[in-house]
């Protein structure tokens, strides 16, 4: 019997690596995204700075493992076998939880879902002994769970996110009142009054949450407590002085040191505060197997009293949980998936919206415009004049022979999201309240955001619609954790060893299965081709990259294409489900590229307006071959969906006819586009005729059908309509090329030579 609970330990210790892994994929972003977003630091010294925190918070963690063995359920009223049950139902549930969110891109919160883990497994455990027991009721389930603790926690939690969010947005608005978009040409004492401010604020966060609960606090809590605001306006004076040093006499620019100290700040509290989330439910397992080892009482009767006392975590354990999180630091891609889904919600500059705008997010800013504008008419002209001017942003002008990559939000905004959060968990800290960081970090940076005006007219149905999905995501990993580790602590309870054999292959298959995913998807997100515009100036050069863009487009054309004639003729559904999404997938492509046309077109000078109109003609004409190709996948699956009758022999043959004449011309487009071999565009028009003819051809022979054939009318309806959309494809394509010939041509003429 001892043999099943060694393995589950194993199992345990390989899923605390795994969760490990996951964990500080999706967390990262709470320390990370001030950084990232300014780019007042280069990447290399964020991640050793971050690792630096990390390291040193997850050695200092220890005191932190409390919280797993008797922080939400009552360990006493548990026998050693349900507490393992728990235990591994919690595990197997964050694994899956949080690669889940790491896949999608989106921040979730490790501290919601360990709590909810925990009260998920241990409520359907309690649920099992009540059910069994003669005497004991539903109103009993009260003495197995911690149930005050538990509501606290999810209180906590909840007023963490309004606080969050109302504090940045006015912290800063006074900010950006204070020092406006123009703050590196503010007097020095200005920037000195600030800085002090942002690092007495972080450096009393790095004691109050950094080392709270660490066996080194207590010989510095009776010099802290009692003497904050003592303490507070020391450290304010000294880091004022210093930071006005360092600005006058050194020259240094005191945002990168800012960043750079609040980054490992937020870092090692993290890895303090957070490492239990993901190493101390197995740890709380090796305590029980530990206690229960030397007691000689059947697991069925060992009562777990033993996890409500405090037992230190071997420093070896955090150690290299240290180094696993660290090591995630520097190599997880989806660490990085995750912080770009914040920094994209949060930037200053307008740009691809990855969200898309709802009824809600509507409402919203529908609601915001009106209470602006009411504002904005109580407030005298002068006053929002004078608030006009300080958020008025500066033009950056840059050679055209030069590229700068704009950072999503300058180091003003990066050091109130820093100095914020830290000061909100600090004094949560003090006060014993518990939160979330992920969701105070997140909060904060969007409170900032709206308050420096980033969300304008143009990006704020998307950006609050981005919001809500987030939001919206931390409500969903609550639920889904509680129900979930209450059906697998369910499962296991009822197939024993069995059911944990069957769960973990099921957890390594999707780990596996989304690790595939998501290098696929990071493959093709390095393989497209991106129009460097701030590189673009004449029409050689547009037509040069444009042409990546053709070449890439018509193969994939021709591909689905074939594939919506090829599946239509064996009426296969599945095939053509996923044809179309491969169709959508390119439409969302190209429209991505329209939205971008705006930027193209005003990074170019006043030299280059052939190159602006050849680029939309060129966008244009790519939106049409996208359009036509979408309306015949759209239309073959719905008339298979709709279970019609299938497309006669003689249909299907003509289809076949068109696709092999078509494939030909798409194939060699695509070679002459990806050998910029244009004089080979004249020998593809003359072959314009000949496809359009062979579409008429088979429209009429349809004519013919239906006079003198039985037919049907979906039938006919959906041939007629794919032949006049391939004839609408046709021409989009060949307008295509004509474009390209005439404006080589005319290079030619003037002897431009393509580069």
């Amino acid at each position: 019997m001892d043999n099943i609970y060694i393995l589950m330990l194993i199992a345990l210790v390989a899923l605390a690596v795994i969760d490990l892994v996951v964990g500080v994929s999706n967390d990262a972003v709470n320390f990370l995204n001030s950084a990232i977003g300014s780019k007042v630091v280069s990447m290399r010294t964020i991640m050793i700075v971050a690792s630096f925190g990390i390291a040193l918070g997850a050695i200092f963690s220890s005191g932190m493992m409390e919280v797993a063995r008797k922080g939400i359920f009552n360990p006493g009223e548990f026998y050693f076998n349900e507490i393992m049950i728990i235990f591994m139902a919690v595990m197997v549930t964050d694994i899956l939880l949080l690669d889940f969110f790491n896949t999608l891109g989106m921040p979730t919160s490790t501290t919601v879902s360990i709590v909810f883990e925990l009260l998920g497994a241990a409520v359907a455990m309690a649920l099992l002994k009540i059910a069994s027991s003669d005497t004991q009721t539903l109103a009993d389930l009260s003495q197995y769970i911690n149930s005050e603790k538990a509501i606290t926690i999810i209180v906590g939690i909840l007023l963490s996110v309004v606080f969050a969010f109302s504090i940045g947005a006015i912290v800063q608005y006074i900010s950006r009142l204070f020092l406006t978009f123009n703050f590196e040409q503010k007097p020095r004492i200005y920037i000195s009054i600030f800085g002090g401010i942002a690092l007495t604020a972080i450096s009393y966060f790095i004691f109050m949450k950094g080392l709270k609960g660490t066996v080194y606090y207590k010989d510095l809590k009776g010099f802290i407590e009692g003497n904050e605001m003592i303490i507070i306006l020391i450290a304010f004076v000294l880091w004022t002085a210093l930071s006005h040093l360092l600005t006058t006499v050194f020259k240094i620019n005191l945002y990168k040191i800012i960043i750079s100290i609040g980054t490992f700040a937020l870092a090692l509290a993290f890895a303090g505060n957070d490492l239990v989330n993901f190493i101390g439910v197995p740890m709380a397992a090796w305590n029980s197997y530990e206690a229960w080892k030397v007691s000689g009482i059947a697991a069925s009767e060992f009562s777990m009293e033993v996890l409500a006392g405090k037992v230190p975590t071997p420093t070896i354990f955090l150690f290299v949980a240290g180094l696993i999180m660290v090591a995630t630091l520097w190599f997880s891609s989806k660490a990085r998936k995750v912080a770009d889904t914040e920094v994209s919600l949060a930037r200053q500059d307008e740009g691809h919206e990855r969200f898309q705008p709802n009824a809600i997010s509507r409402a919203v800013v529908r609601t915001s415009v009106g209470i602006s504008n009411i504002t904005d008419f109580i407030l005298p002209n002068s006053t929002n004049k004078w608030v006009e001017k300080r958020f008025k942003k500066p033009v950056v002008s840059l050679p055209k022979n030069k590229t700068f990559e704009v950072p999503a939000f300058d180091a003003i905004r990066a050091t109130t999201n820093l100095m914020v959060a830290g000061i909100l968990i600090s004094i949560a800290t003090s006060y014993k309240l518990p939160l979330s960081t992920t969701y105070v970090t997140f909060m904060v940076a969007m409170g900032t955001s709206l308050a420096d005006r980033a969300w304008d007219r143009e990006s704020a149905v998307y950006r609050v619609a981005g919001v809500l999905s987030v939001v919206g995501g931390w409500f969903l990993t609550a639920i889904i954790a509680f129900i979930t580790s209450g059906i697998f602590a369910y499962l296991i309870h009822l197939g024993g060893i069995t059911a944990v054999g069957l769960i973990l292959t099921l957890v390594f298959f999707l780990i596996i299965r989304n690790f595939i995913r998501h290098k696929t998807e990071q493959k093709e997100k390095s393989q497209k081709r991106v129009i460097k515009r701030a590189e673009l100036i004449t029409i050689s050069e547009v037509i040069e990259e444009t042409s990546d863009h053709i070449s890439e487009v018509v193969r994939r054309v021709n591909k689905l294409y074939s594939n919506v004639v090829n599946d239509l003729s064996t009426h296969d559904l599945n095939k053509l489900k996923k044809t179309e999404k491969h169709v959508n997938k390119l439409n969302d492509e190209v429209s991505s590229l329209k939205d971008e046309a705006f930027y193209f077109i005003k990074s170019l000078d006043d030299t280059s307006v052939e190159a602006s109109r050849f680029y939309i003609l060129v966008l244009g004409y790519l939106q049409d071959i996208s359009q036509s190709i979408s309306y015949i996948s759209k239309a073959s699956f719905k008339h298979v969906n709709n279970n019609h009758k299938n497309l006669k022999k003689s249909q299907i043959e003509d289809l076949k006819n068109i696709d092999i004449n078509l494939k030909e011309m798409l194939h060699d487009i695509e070679r002459t586009f990806e050998t910029r071999s244009f004089e080979n565009l004249n020998g593809i028009l003359s072959k314009r005729q000949d496809l359009f003819n062979h579409v008429s051809k088979s429209i009429e022979k349809q004519i013919k059908r239906i006079r003198t054939e039985e037919s049907s009318a979906k039938n006919t309806t959906l041939y007629f309509g794919n032949l006049l959309e391939t004839k609408d494809l046709i021409s989009a394509i060949m307008n295509l090329v004509e474009l390209y010939q005439e404006f080589y041509l005319s290079m030619k003429k003037e002897k431009i030579k393509i580069d």
